[in-house]
């Protein structure tokens, strides 16, 4: 037997009928149920009956290079997934009950056999961290291996990644990936262990909106608490909103792009979105490291700036249209003088700045602060660094949009 066989196992007076997953010891079966539920099984006098043999046979993508391929049927498009750990990486360690980012792409496969015949598989791993672990050096990496596989002729590129930093990484894509096919990044706010979890349905959504005629990077995640459709977010515009909630991802701004009903796979879209084959596979990956995020708030000292002494950028949260503290001025004016580009964001969720209303807006623009519009302060922080190292007009850039960070107008909406 092995892990994507259906199974029925007998162990005194409790039978378990599921899922064969990977086992994290070798003492113990986990078996997901068809309620949703993983139940660990000590082995110790349990008799096992394979009622299904699952068809396809994978190599770990620990061995060798980290790559592999799994083929299904030759007239299906070729989806690349790449892992880079997070939730919907991990499993359970049932001595424990502990949570592990574990799992190697082909294991995401194992534990979720519904994207079997869905498309062609290749899978490799660019990273097995939890999402806090995240750096722009693996962005990077992650970017390059990205383009690999789509000038390897990828059809889709599906990224697992964890979800409390999932936002950063999907902007550093949307900026460094000229990409003519999709990109989609999901992940899971519940662990495979739990019958609430978010895992299967995420990635299946993920690979439907991979195999769509668009060429965006996404963000798919659960649109409601139920299991009924994945939203797709432009990867430059999404927030982590909540911090457990299945929807906890939402467009600032505007609606999603669009959305995959589970039940059917149907990928739809509400706005305009990129055609694939729309622009020629390109990249510029290089990152300016030296850029710092600052949130304001009351109190702070001027001298919280002094981390930004020897930075190349540095990009500012600051209240409602975009202020800060007046004794935080002369400070910002000395840092664009010594040639660090200071971007201003706002605080709020919904709007744009506009340092132009007030007297300490005018000021700071004086001081040659450069006003981000409705661009998320997480954005503007890659597109910062993005833009620093590949760029020749920083402030130009900043103040247009790239890869639809920034809107045109911001409008309310329900």
């Amino acid at each position: 037997m092995n892990p994507g066989d259906r199974v029925r196992v007998d162990r005194g007076t409790a039978t378990y009928e599921g899922v064969l997953m990977p086992s994290t010891t070798a003492d113990h079966l986990v078996v997901k149920l068809d309620g949703g539920y993983n139940v660990g099984v000590d082995r110790t006098d349990a008799n096992v009956d394979v009622l299904e043999t699952d068809s396809y046979d994978v190599e770990s993508a620990q061995d060798g290079d980290s790559e592999s391929e799994i083929t299904f049927e030759d007239d299906l498009p070729t989806i690349a997934l790449i892992s880079t750990g997070g939730t919907i990486a991990s499993t359970v360690d049932y001595r424990t009950g502990a949570v592990t980012a574990q799992f190697d792409a082909e294991d995401v496969l194992r534990a979720v056999p519904e994207l079997a015949g869905r498309a062609n598989y290749r899978g490799r791993v660019v990273a097995n961290i939890l999402s806090e672990n995240m750096t722009p050096d693996v962005w990077t990496d992650l970017a390059e291996a990205v383009h690999e596989e789509i000038d390897k002729g990828a059809d889709g590129v599906v990224v697992m990644h964890g979800t409390d930093t999932m936002q950063y990484t999907a902007a550093a894509l949307s900026f460094t990936l000229d990409t003519p096919v999709p990109v989609v990044f999901t992940g899971s706010q519940r662990s495979a262990d739990r019958p609430s979890s978010d895992n299967v349905m995420n990635a299946v959504c993920a690979v439907e909106a991979a195999k769509a005629e668009h060429s965006e990077v996404l963000v798919c995640m659960h649109e409601t608490e139920s299991d009924d459709t994945c939203a797709l977010h432009r990867g430059t515009r999404v927030r982590k909103n909540h911090t457990s909630r299945r929807d906890a991802f939402e467009t600032v701004g505007a609606e999603p792009l669009g959305e995959v009903e589970w039940e059917s796979g149907e990928v739809s879209f509400r706005r305009e979105v990129a055609d694939r084959d729309a622009v020629e596979l390109d990249i510029d990956a290089d990152l300016a490291t030296d850029v710092e995020l600052v949130k304001f708030v009351p109190g702070r000292s001027a001298e919280t700036l002094d981390l930004a002494a020897d930075a190349s950028g540095l990009v500012l949260e600051g209240t409602g249209l975009g202020h800060v503290n007046t004794e935080w001025i002369e400070k910002i004016e000395a840092l664009v003088d010594d040639g660090t580009t200071v971007v201003m964001t706002s605080q709020c969720l919904e709007g744009r700045v506009c340092d132009r209303v007030y007297d300490t807006g005018r000021d700071l623009l004086e001081a040659g602060v450069v006003e981000a519009g409705d661009t998320l302060p997480a954005t503007a922080y890659v597109k910062l660094m993005w833009a620093l190292s590949n760029v020749e007009s920083v402030e130009e850039t900043i103040r247009r949009p790239i890869a639809g960070e920034l809107q045109e107008r911001s409008v309310p909406w329900t």
